[in-house]
Formats: C-alpha cells, sequence, structure tokens
C-alpha cells in the first residue's frame, strides 16, 4: 500500500472511530508495522491534521473533521467521466467494480459546481463490451504483473493447436474487440501477445522475476515505437 493510501486510509480509519484506537489495531488493519504507524501518525499531526493521543493509549481525531473537496477543474470531470466509460468496454469485472466504487467517491467529495457531468450523464460512451474471457481471472493476472510472478498459460492459437507457456507478464492490452496479455514468453526466448480469449487456462507457478518487469516493459515498448 502506498503511503499516501495509508495516511488517507488512516484518517478514514479514526473518524468514524467511537473511541480511540491503538497504533496496533490500526497497524493490523493497514497490515503494516507499528513504527509505521507511529511514523504515519506524527506527519498527519505535522501537516495539521486534528489527531491526538499517543503511543499506547491511543488516538482520536476531532469531531467534525473532514477531507477538503476535491480540486477538480471541469474538463477533469469528464476526463473522468469518458475514462471510466471506456473502462467498462474491456469488461473486465474487478476493474469494472472498481471504476463504480471511484465514480461513487469522487461524487461524494466533489463541491456541487463540479458534479454535472457525473450526476446528469451528459456523456456517453457506447458500450460495445466483447464477453470476459472465461478461463482467464484478469485481477490475478494483474497481481503478477505487480509481483513479478511468472505465469503457466494453457494457450490455442487462431486453429486451435494447444501449447504451453510460461510467461514473464508485464501488461494487459485492452484493445476494444479483445484484451491480450504481453509477457516474455520462455519457451520463444521473446515477446509475446497473447489473447485472452485464446487462454484455456492459467495459472500462477512459484517463480518469480523479480527487478526485471521493468527493464522489460521498457524493451517492449522501444520496440512497439
Amino acid at each position: 500500500m502506498r503511503r499516501t493510501t495509508r495516511l488517507f486510509e488512516i484518517i478514514q480509519f479514526l473518524r468514524v472511530a467511537r473511541k480511540p484506537v491503538t497504533a496496533e489495531t490500526i497497524a493490523r488493519q493497514l497490515e503494516v508495522t507499528k513504527r509505521t504507524v507511529y511514523r504515519d501518525i506524527a506527519s498527519l499531526q505535522a501537516l495539521s491534521v486534528p489527531i491526538y493521543g499517543e503511543a499506547g493509549i491511543g488516538y482520536v481525531m476531532r469531531a467534525g473533521y473532514d477531507l477538503p473537496p476535491l480540486m477538480l477543474s471541469i474538463e477533469e470531470v469528464e476526463a473522468l467521466v469518458v475514462a471510466l466509460g471506456l473502462l467498462e468496454r474491456t469488461n473486465d469485472r474487478s476493474l469494472r467494480n472498481a471504476a463504480v466504487s471511484i465514480r461513487a467517491k469522487v461524487a461524494s467529495v466533489l463541491p456541487t459546481s463540479a458534479r454535472n457531468p457525473i450526476d446528469r450523464g451528459s456523456l456517453y460512451v457506447p458500450q460495445w463490451i466483447h464477453p470476459e474471457p472465461v478461463s482467464v481471472d484478469l485481477a490475478m493476472v494483474r497481481s503478477a504483473i505487480r509481483e513479478e510472478r511468472k505465469l503457466l498459460l494453457h494457450y490455442a492459437d487462431a486453429e486451435g493447436k494447444p501449447s504451453q507457456r510460461v510467461i514473464r507478464p508485464i501488461g494487459v492490452v485492452y484493445y476494444v474487440e479483445v484484451m491480450h496479455i504481453v509477457g516474455w514468453c520462455e519457451l520463444r526466448q521473446d515477446f509475446r501477445s497473447f489473447r485472452a480469449d485464446r487462454i484455456r487456462e492459467c495459472e500462477l507457478i512459484d517463480e518469480y522475476f523479480a527487478g526485471e518487469g521493468a527493464k522489460l516493459r521498457l524493451t517492449w515498448e522501444q520496440r512497439q515505437e
């Protein structure tokens, strides 16, 4: 979890708490150490966030404190609305659910003057949705990319010929018609792009390519140019 996200979560956690919350409780909730929580609390207090208390006793937040309104221009809000609409075309179920959550969160903190594009639906993105691949958990694929963990693909080419590939996944390409998983194929010893709808099965394997992901992505992007 990024530090900025963690600070936001601490604020949200303390806002709804009805009694002092210990650093141990916060650490357990965020899956970090207590020392990290102490540092984060000190950083928030230095930013004038009204958090009171001390280590070993617990922390409380002054009643009525809230985050400032999200400062987005009308065009930035419109860009977000269109981007979320385009994302829905992918039919990546977990990302679609995240998009709904983002839309609701943004709407809840925007000033009234900036809510028009979200409230009135004045921007429309036609939803030409292709079927989500039933044999691939795209959330798992994205997780493997983040963790630099290898995947075993049971793949079929355009003629239906099956093969097994161990790849080092580096990205997912969301075309309008279909999604492609891009990775370094250990069989071919080169970059390959695999159509998600042709993958019959996808498994995580207990092998990693730690530290290689960024370099592989850069090399692949340079080839696209």
